[in-house]
């Protein structure tokens, strides 16, 4: 079982001034609104309905928040999440592009998000989500820009790739590289940025990227029990 099946809704937010005062490292997920992201969160932590997409463009603009370790039953009980005890957090963005949002809301939107990659030291890296029939909008060149000075790691999902032949999601896979590929840091060197093809409706992807997002959390190993404390059946 992924520890990312654990994850359950820690907390929302909508100004930087409320954001968790925990320190252990975030993974955020970006995406133009209708590219997957929350179906893309859904699947990966094994839950239908953990990540929320709005039916009216826009509505969803808050910054939500899901624990990772916690809580110490299934994730679909209300006990108590125990702070000191949550590992790492996913961090489920607004999603951007929608034209119908009104102008002070998609300021208020733009500067959340801009400020959020640019400046929490908590977020470990980025996950973008990206709909693999229409890459890297200016949108999504937007996110890149915003981030790529923090030198920290980004992980493309090129969402819908079901949707694709065989051929397509090897250009749109080889086009995604090659744009990530032309960040570079002021030695030249390139950014920590890697992308991969996913579906969802065909759970293709699944594992590669439940992998990579537990390596950028650094969660590859399990926190070792206390040996006073209660046996797994008693819990």
């Amino acid at each position: 079982m992924s520890l990312l099946w654990q994850a359950r809704f820690f907390t929302t937010v909508n100004h930087l001034r409320d954001l968790p005062k925990t320190q252990v490292p975030e993974i955020a997920f970006a995406g133009r609104s209708n590219a997957g992201k929350s179906t893309a969160i859904n699947i990966l932590c094994n839950q239908k309905k953990l990540a929320f997409a709005s039916k009216t463009p826009g509505r969803t603009q808050h910054i939500n928040y899901f624990s990772i370790g916690g809580a110490h039953v299934g994730q679909h009980r209300k006990d108590e999440t125990k702070v000191d005890e949550i590992r790492a957090l996913l961090v489920d963005l607004p999603g951007y592009g929608y034209a119908e949002v009104s102008g002070s809301a998609k300021l208020h939107w733009q500067e959340l998000l801009g400020d959020y990659v640019q400046r929490r030291e908590q977020l470990a890296a980025l996950v973008l989500i990206v709909d693999s029939r229409r890459p890297f909008t200016e949108l999504d060149i937007q996110m890149l820009e915003w981030f790529a000075p923090t030198g920290k790691p980004i992980h493309c999902l090129l969402t819908k790739s079901d949707k694709l032949n065989r051929n397509d999601a090897a250009n749109a896979l080889r086009t995604a590289r090659t744009i990530l590929g032309s960040y570079v840091d002021e030695n030249g060197q390139p950014f920590p940025f890697t992308a991969q093809m996913f579906s969802a409706l065909k759970r293709s992807g699944l594992d590669e990227a439940n992998d990579k997002i537990i390596e950028l959390l650094g969660l590859n190993e399990e926190p070792q029990e206390e040996s006073n404390g209660p046996a797994a059946n008693d819990v």
